[in-house]
């Protein structure tokens, strides 16, 4: 049965106020249902950490075309990797920002999206969607099997992903304000929402690597001493960081002399995503959708238009016109052209690339390649996966190899159990494994056991992907990852590694 997603979390993660439990639930929602109190409410700074995905992609060395990590730019040879800036709220304020998008704001969001069944199916992301059983909520492998679908049903067709370019850091204030209070029914944001939208648009943030103050590792001594205390936080108190040499940074983004951009990361900035974008996809449903009948899904900043062949200048043109009325920017060069036709009676793929048709290159959305006559887990992601695999192998190796160093050992075990249920076949069914939990209570350790709930690893997603999409090539893709697993064991001195490999 599918679940309602709760806006009271209890978020594990150290920051500048302390964790929230759940027995602190009613003396938060009693806050968090006051307006005068959220008026008045201080935000803390937030949390910036950047997450770097290396990229393999196809770049130009000295006129030699080739698929690297690196690429040349102005000159010079850099990193392909994309960094993601993440910021994160304390605990106090990632439930203020949570209550108010998922009980106050989002449905208001779906009540208007309600009155118009073509604009509410064009968005995806960030919603709480039913499936047609009703059992559980759509995610990105439904949402792929409608454009793949809708590919199918129009046999000869091309696609256009369009991509908008540095999304929630160009969001521009003035115009989510606007289409923030309007969604409400409102002139003016009322005093709640707009110190909300204060924090959010001239918010300051702390740099992770900042709080690493013992040579890029955080001080684990006075993070224990605060533990003892009762307090899971970097300072005992905000007058602590304050008074510190720790730089406390300000949105300093700017366009035309003005600030804009919002952090991605919140609780709110998804939803608030949708809302700014409100107006452009209102405008391309009525424009291309109803009059010309284009097929248009947006999920975030991923767009994927589906016409005729020669519908593309007008769609590339009219995108480029409703996208520049809220001051966003799309790179019509980057925009990927998949051309679908019977060829034989399969279902064909052809790249678009200028006056090129490239064959058999497929459209890539949301983690999956459509090649028209079959779809494959995306081919880097599958090589995550596996990447993932070795280095955890090489880890758990190095470990071992301490533990033999440190007390004197000729053998030391490798312990599968937690290797197969990440990496295999095994890791399939979801299932509760024995936790703990210790707190400072007055100063001494109490250790509580508990069952924490594994839902499945990234096999269990492939197969279910596999059965939604109706595609059983995902799972021969991926029928060969325990002997991956095991010549990647055997690589390795372990003393119960050979059994494996026999």
């Amino acid at each position: 049965m599918r679940k309602e997603k709760d806006w009271f979390k209890d978020r594990g993660y150290p920051h500048f106020s302390n964790k929230t439990p759940l027995s602190v639930r009613k003396n938060i929602q009693r806050y968090v249902l006051n307006p005068q109190k959220v008026s008045k409410h201080s935000f803390l700074p937030l949390i910036y950490k950047e997450i770097k995905q290396r990229r393999y992609k196809v770049s130009s060395f000295n006129g030699e075309i080739k698929r690297s990590h690196k690429k040349v730019e102005n000159g010079k040879i850099v990193s392909n990797s994309k960094i993601r800036k993440i910021l994160y709220a304390s605990h106090l304020d990632a439930h203020v920002y949570s209550f108010y998008a998922q009980q106050i704001i989002a449905p208001k969001y779906e009540k208007y999206l309600a009155k118009n069944i073509v604009l509410s199916n064009s968005i995806t992301a960030y919603r709480k969607l039913e499936t047609d059983d009703k059992v559980k909520f759509k995610n990105n492998v439904h949402f792929a099997k409608d454009v793949f679908d809708e590919i199918k049903k129009r046999k000869n067709c091309v696609t256009l992903v369009l991509d908008i370019e540095n999304f929630f850091p160009t969001l521009n204030h003035k115009k989510l304000k606007l289409a923030w209070a309007k969604l409400l029914g409102t002139k003016t944001l009322p005093k709640d929402h707009y110190n909300l939208f204060k924090a959010i648009t001239r918010f300051s943030y702390v740099k992770l690597k900042d709080l690493k103050t013992k040579k890029g590792h955080f001080d684990e001594k006075e993070l224990s001493r605060l533990k003892k205390l009762g307090k899971h936080t970097f300072f005992e108190n905000i007058k602590d960081l304050i008074d510190s040499e720790i730089i406390i940074h300000k949105n300093q983004v700017k366009k035309d002399g003005k600030l804009i951009g919002i952090p991605q990361g919140l609780p709110i900035s998804a939803l608030l995503a949708n809302i700014y974008m409100l107006s452009f996809d209102e405008a391309i449903i009525e424009r291309l959708t109803l009059k010309h009948n284009v097929f248009y899904r947006r999920y975030s900043d991923d767009i994927v238009v589906i016409c005729g062949k020669d519908q593309i200048s007008m769609i590339e043109k009219t995108v480029e016109e409703e996208i520049d009325k809220i001051d966003l920017v799309i790179s019509l060069e980057k925009t990927e052209k998949t051309l679908f036709k019977l060829n034989n009676g399969r279902l064909q793929c052809y790249k678009l690339e200028n006056e090129r048709i490239v064959e058999n290159i497929p459209l890539n959305y949301l983690g999956f390649e459509f090649y028209g006559y079959q779809t494959l887990i995306k081919s880097k992601n599958l090589a995550k996966f596996y990447r993932e695999m070795k280095h955890t192998v090489k880890r758990k190796y190095k470990r071992v190899e301490h533990i033999k160093e440190k007390h004197l050992l000729d053998e030391a075990p490798l312990f599968k159990r937690k290797l197969y249920r990440l990496y295999s076949f095994k890791g399939v069914d979801s299932r509760f494994l024995p936790s703990k939990r210790t707190e400072f209570i007055e100063g001494k350790a109490v250790t509580t056991p508990f069952e924490r709930k594994f839902r499945g690893n990234y096999l269990r997603y492939a197969y279910r992907a596999a059965d939604d999409l109706n595609a059983p090539e995902i799972k021969r893709q991926l029928k060969n990852h325990w002997k991956i697993l095991q010549k990647t064991i055997s690589k390795y001195e372990f003393s119960n590694s050979k059994k494996e490999t026999e």
